[in-house]
């Protein structure tokens, strides 16, 4: 991290007064973030050698990302999305020994029984002695099932990540980056982060759409991006989704401002990125988990390949092991909390295939592989991509392991509910059969179950990444009737 420092005094140097960081509550410049940061890395508590984060997106969170990196320590980021529980198991998990926390986020913070210290109680004008060496993050994503499960990068992962992509996706200090996902999610810390303070590119955090879409909501990205005119951003499948619904409801195009959105996360709909591109939004697809410090490949600007998750960045070596992709690279893990070193290369778990010119295509989990009662297997995220490209969808999962035909669980959007609400059992069959006419009979699904989002969330079956459960969602579905056919192909 000492590379990023110096790039931020560099920064400073030249141009103090630009533009670094901002959000509701204001804004800092170049000098303004940089003494912040360098004040409060001398005042966290030097005994606290891990450290959680538990604060709404925006300029505290950047500024206490920054400062627990200058002063060495090992950061545990904590969703605000969280339940009271699942805070309470990363705390002891992780050792976690203070909690920096804004006003906003103290009680809940208080909750998991770790000292607290304010972000925003400190000198700004303190005079730090240098970067410490030592930093390092704990990742935990709720999962697809069970508690959360801590990933180490302790070995100069981020830093490494944050200039193999800041190379990729040409990010400079002309550019300006609209942050509208979860800074918790190692992506946003990197892409909204690190990556701007290493370029001197600004940023601004847009704090009630990323608190949106930590709670399943995606509503609002247009505005974000018409009011603030960013050229670059993050944004998952289900934002672009409703972007691009937004974009056409309205008769609009994006700003001209855009110059590079990566959509990553889960499989992008080949509609949603058609009618992104046409509506103006430049979607890269992109590819990546934490186990690899978040990005393993990307499309680039003038080399995208549609279908594809792009080439993998620069030092990244991927191959295919029997289907399953396998990374070697200096971003791996260096583990699980509580587990041995990792091994390398890494093997993702993941199935896919590489072009001959080295374009990577993402064909689902290797776990998640569904078996027929008539021996045929369908990888769901292939038809749950194909569903997804209807408006009206807003997440499925597609079950059916073991039996004859495949199942939908089919959480609607917001404009899709009240079409389901009044559609009968064989229009919505109609739909899936249209959404899947690439799909192979057997793979298209021959009964479902439509569950509004409110009880999708109340239910437990979305994760904090905004993926289905699977394994929550195949008994939500047992539990209530399923509507379709009952023969069998």
């Amino acid at each position: 991290m000492r590379s990023l420092f110096d790039a931020m005094q560099r920064h400073a140097q030249r141009d103090g007064a630009a533009l670094a960081a901002s959000d509701s509550h204001g804004a800092l410049s170049r000098s303004e973030i940089l003494a912040r940061v360098s004040g409060f890395a001398r005042e966290i508590d030097a005994k606290a050698r891990v450290v959680g984060l538990l604060a709404p997106n925006g300029v505290d969170w950047a500024v206490a990302q920054l400062a627990c990196a200058m002063a060495g320590k090992i950061v545990v980021p904590l969703p605000t999305f969280f339940s009271a529980a699942q805070l309470a198991h990363i705390a002891r998990d992780a050792s976690i020994d203070l909690v920096l926390t804004t006003a906003e986020t103290e009680p809940r913070a208080r909750q998991s029984g770790v000292e607290t210290q304010s972000i925003g109680g400190h000198r700004s004008n303190a005079v730090s002695a240098g970067p410490v060496d030592g930093f390092g993050q704990i990742v935990y994503t709720s999962g697809s099932t069970g508690e959360p499960k801590g990933v180490r990068h302790e070995s100069g992962q981020i830093a490494w990540s944050s200039g193999a992509l800041a190379a990729a996706t040409g990010a400079g200090e002309r550019d300006s980056y609209l942050s509208v996902l979860p800074l918790p999610l190692l992506l946003e810390a990197i892409c909204a982060v690190f990556i701007p303070a290493l370029v001197g590119a600004p940023v601004h955090f847009d704090a009630a759409l990323a608190d949106g879409v930590g709670k399943g909501s995606a509503a609002g990205l247009a505005a974000a991006i018409d009011t603030h005119r960013p050229t670059m951003c993050v944004v998952v499948p289900q934002l672009l989704r409703s972007w691009v619904g937004e974009l056409m409801a309205a008769q609009r195009r994006a700003p001209a401002s855009l110059r590079f959105v990566a959509v990553g996360g889960a499989p992008v709909a080949a509609q949603v990125a058609e009618a992104a591109w046409t509506l103006g939004i430049p979607a890269h697809e992109g590819y990546g988990l934490s186990e690899c410090c978040s990005v393993v490949s990307v499309n680039r600007a003038g080399k995208r390949r549609a279908g594809t998750v792009g080439q993998p960045l620069d030092g990244i070596g991927v191959s295919i092991v029997d289907d399953e992709i396998v990374v070697d690279s200096p971003s791996i893990t260096d583990g699980y909390l509580g587990s041995g070193p990792a091994e390398r290369p890494w093997r993702t778990g993941d199935l896919g295939t590489i072009d001959a010119d080295g374009f990577l295509t993402v064909h689902g989990r290797k776990d998640n592989l569904l078996v027929t009662a008539f021996g045929r297997n369908v990888s769901p995220e292939w038809i749950e991509t194909m569903l997804l490209g209807d408006g009206r969808i807003a997440f499925c999962a597609v079950l059916g392991h073991g039996e004859p035909y495949l199942k939908a669980l089919l959480i609607p959007t917001e404009g899709g509910a009240n079409w389901f609400a009044r559609a009968k059992e064989a229009a919505v069959l109609d739909l899936l059969a249209r959404c899947c006419s690439g799909a192979p009979e057997y793979a298209v699904p021959r009964a479902f179950s439509v569950v509004p989002l409110q009880d999708a969330v109340a239910n437990g079956l979305l994760s904090s990444n905004g993926r289905i459960r699977r394994k929550e969602a195949a008994k939500f579905f047992a539990a209530h009737a399923p509507r379709g056919r009952d023969a069998p192909l």
